[in-house]
């Protein structure tokens, strides 16, 4: 028999139309004080928490309880696994029994099934585990510090040893590197390899018929050879000349 006092945790309260339902949703179930939450589960009474313990090992519960006769411990055993069916072997007793054509074969497959041999589970069978009467259990006892060789810097020296030993090898290694490069004298050919001659651009395209009657409108040279010794005198004279293309003012003379 529900009671009110049941509804006075709940959203709603004591308000409303109630149903057992109610108690059941968490989202409406409010956390009571000095209580854990409730998650809405109705326990019956006398229910006991935990989980059975049905394994047999001749421990203390059995003890308690009494012994059975005769002791038999579980033995685990591992799921088989799904082998795969050999269709080597069935293609060459379908050939030895005359089978050639699709048809044939698919009807010899479905009536007959060979499958593939579990390789560990027979390696596991003819390995037998023979352990020797004498045999210790455990792991074996940590060895005793070497103080002595603490306190002498032992570890040190052998590390800074093995640091001279690497650094001497690497020197080794790049003046063996050295003296094969000196030894390597270029030719021609290799120089060809990888050197390329500059070549001068083609000249751009020019229609045919302005290659010849194209010329400049202003003559401001009275000859050719006076307008190419302007221009050599100009790329010379830049060269003391400020800016980007020679065109600045001079450069005071430096020290």
């Amino acid at each position: 028999m529900l009671r009110l006092d049941d509804y006075s945790k709940t959203a709603t309260g004591i308000l409303g139309e109630k149903r057992e339902t109610m108690l059941d949703n968490e989202l409406l179930l409010r956390p009571q004080l000095g209580q854990t939450m409730r998650r809405g589960y109705t326990i019956p009474d006398g229910f006991t928490f935990g989980r059975p313990n049905a394994v047999k090992d001749g421990g203390t519960a059995e003890a308690m309880t009494g012994w059975a006769g005769s002791i038999s411990l579980p033995m685990p055993r591992k799921h088989e696994k799904q082998r795969g069916r050999d269709f080597i072997s069935l293609n060459r007793a379908a050939l030895n029994a005359g089978l050639t054509n699709a048809s044939d074969q698919y009807q010899f497959r479905a009536t007959h099934d060979v499958r593939l041999k579990a390789q560990d589970e027979d390696r596991s069978r003819n390995r037998t585990r023979r352990i020797p009467p004498s045999m210790v259990f455990g792991i074996s006892t940590r060895p005793s510090t070497p103080v002595f060789e603490l306190l002498e810097h032992k570890y040190q020296d052998m590390w800074l040893e093995e640091r001279r030993r690497s650094e001497l090898t690497k020197r080794e290694k790049e003046h063996t590197k050295k003296q094969t490069n000196n030894k390597i004298y270029e030719t021609r050919a290799s120089l060809l390899r990888t050197h390329q001659i500059p070549v001068d651009p083609a000249p751009l395209w020019q229609m045919p018929k302005f290659q010849a009657k194209a010329l400049p409108h202003l003559q401001t040279f009275r000859t050719e050879r006076k307008r190419r010794d302007a221009f050599d005198h100009h790329a010379s004279d830049g060269i003391s000349r400020k800016g980007v293309f020679g065109h600045g003012i001079y450069e005071p003379a430096k020290s």
